[in-house]
């Protein structure tokens, strides 16, 4: 540290005045090297600043389109997303729609169903009732028939002689008649 002070206080000393000498400095290396300080600011600012900033502006310009389209991309996809919202809610309303008119409709089909197995029912019932009729009337008239042919035989029998058989028959007829 002393070194250098002496060497100041010895520049200060010196007769010429001239400070830079005193200091070391060369005026030649530094005029040449101020130009070419200045012909490589010349350069970078002619060849490579502009190409850098229309890079720099064009990546801006990339960043700033990106962002656009970002910010275009969330709306649409909310818009969207409203469009799905409102869809599903209209689904979800016609979907419980169709399930009302379907239970409706099961609801009225049981009924008529109901009513025809009722009809069916009542049907057989009316046709047994009338089998069942008409058995019980074939019944009675072979009833009859067997017990106006006992009849005939009974009186057969007791009188021992037959007169004859259509005569007996309608006498037994009559006196059936006569006895309801």
């Amino acid at each position: 540290m002393i070194l250098p002070l002496t060497y100041l206080a010895s520049a200060e000393a010196a007769p010429s005045g001239d400070l830079f000498a005193a200091l070391g400095i060369d005026w030649t290396a530094l005029v040449i090297n101020i130009v070419a300080f200045l012909i490589l600011m010349w350069f970078l600012g002619k060849f490579v600043y502009p190409p850098l900033s229309r890079s720099l502006e064009k990546r801006q310009d990339d960043i700033e389109a990106a962002a656009q389209a970002a910010t275009e991309t969330r709306e649409r996809a909310d818009k969207v997303e409203a469009d799905v919202q409102k869809l599903l809610t209209r689904a979800r309303k016609d979907a419980a729609e169709i399930m009302a008119t379907a239970k409706s409709e099961a609801t009225e089909l049981l009924a008529k169903s109901e009513q025809r197995s009722r009809e069916q029912a009542k049907n057989l019932v009316d046709a047994a009732h009338d089998d069942i009729a008409k058995e019980v009337e074939n019944a009675r008239k072979t009833l009859y028939n067997d017990a106006v042919d006992l009849v005939v035989q009974a009186t057969a029998r007791v009188t021992q002689q037959t007169v004859d058989a259509a005569h007996d028959k309608k006498l037994v007829a009559k006196s059936l008649e006569e006895a309801r």
